[in-house]
């Protein structure tokens, strides 16, 4: 497979997904390649799994290609788990990241450094039409500061720092957050996975 479909509008995640796939000699296409646009699709799933098949199986159906998606979020601790599939809407439904950012520091305001543990899971869902949907996961695991430090990536990547490191996933090299990051450790996976499909005709 020398190209895939990416079932996202999101340029931050089409860059994350291009640098990953470089390496291994697949081009990247997403949702933005497309003419005319395609609606987006509802995610209406219970866990970032769900979400994934349900992007990736529609959009491959409409499309009739092979279509990877991903759903990911931030899991806090002391959140009981919040936002987690909310994560791009957890402040109101117009998904930004700064409103986010904001809202879980307030509620988080006075919570020792101790307690603030996170993770960011990613699901990767494979869907070819008429084929049974392929699911893969990473996680990356934290904690988070109190305010946003950092100018690169996009959504939680400011108040996230990976285990391991000094800095926020938004101070860090592309090179060193796919290094560690949940959708990096998604797209290992799902390379390992496609390693053994050589003789498979996508």
């Amino acid at each position: 497979m020398d190209k895939i479909l990416i079932a996202t509008k999101n340029p931050g995640k089409v860059a994350d997904f291009k640098a990953l796939f470089d390496q291994y000699n697949i081009k990247v296409i997403s949702l933005l390649d497309i003419n005319p646009p395609i609606a987006d699709v509802e995610e209406t799933g219970d866990t970032f799994s769900e979400n994934a098949s349900i992007k990736a199986e529609t959009i491959a159906n409409q499309l009739n290609l092979p279509v990877l998606a991903d759903d990911s979020g931030l899991s806090i601790d002391y959140l009981s788990g919040r936002p987690g599939v909310y994560s791009a809407r957890y402040a109101g439904l117009d998904k930004d990241d700064q409103k986010n950012n904001h809202k879980v520091l307030r509620e988080l305001e006075g919570v020792p450094d101790e307690e603030r543990t996170a993770k960011f899971v990613c699901a990767l869902a494979f869907a070819v039409p008429g084929r049974q949907t392929i699911i893969k996961y990473g996680t990356c695991q934290g904690k988070l500061t109190n305010k946003p430090i950092g100018e690169n990536g996009f959504g939680y990547d400011p108040i996230f720092i990976p285990d391991g490191y000094q800095q926020t996933m938004a101070q860090l090299s592309t090179e060193e957050k796919n290094a560690v990051s949940h959708r990096g450790q998604a797209i290992k996976a799902f390379a390992s996975w496609l390693d053994l499909q050589e003789e498979v005709d996508f």
